[in-house]
């Protein structure tokens, strides 16, 4: 459950409703794009590579054990992450991307562009919305 109602999404080149499969997928999707703690993730393995549970919590930044072990666990379900547990003593679990999150780190790249490129016009609009 991702939180957002069901829509109805049509394919970006027919116009047709889509396979029951894709437009769950794609709510999905945006759910997980949506979720704070994954995309702050997605952008440290992005930057930083392989790493080790602490390191990620670290760079992350704000994030409770709990809640970094969750977002990594749903990101290896889907496909995002790879857990490597080495067997040393203390043992030693690294994470990182996928191909699959790679892809979408940089899908969300462009969203960061966007945001560069909007944030004047953002603030512009916001401003003269609160000024009413």
């Amino acid at each position: 459950m991702t939180g957002f109602p069901a829509a109805k999404i049509a394919h970006p080149e027919t116009g047709q409703t889509a396979d029951p499969r894709i437009e769950a997928l794609v709510n999905e999707v945006i759910g997980r794009v949506a979720d704070k703690w994954t995309m702050l993730v997605l952008e440290v393995l992005a930057e930083h590579g392989e790493m080790r549970f602490t390191r990620i919590g670290e760079q992350v930044g704000g994030i409770s054990q709990k809640m970094l072990t969750q977002t990594l666990r749903a990101m290896e379900r889907d496909g995002l992450v790879v857990r490597t547990v080495h067997p040393v003593i203390p043992p030693k679990v690294e994470y990182r991307l996928t191909d699959l999150g790679g892809s979408l780190a940089e899908a969300f790249c462009g969203v960061w562009t966007w945001a560069e490129a909007n944030i004047d016009r953002i603030e512009t609009a916001r401003a003269a919305f609160d000024a009413r």
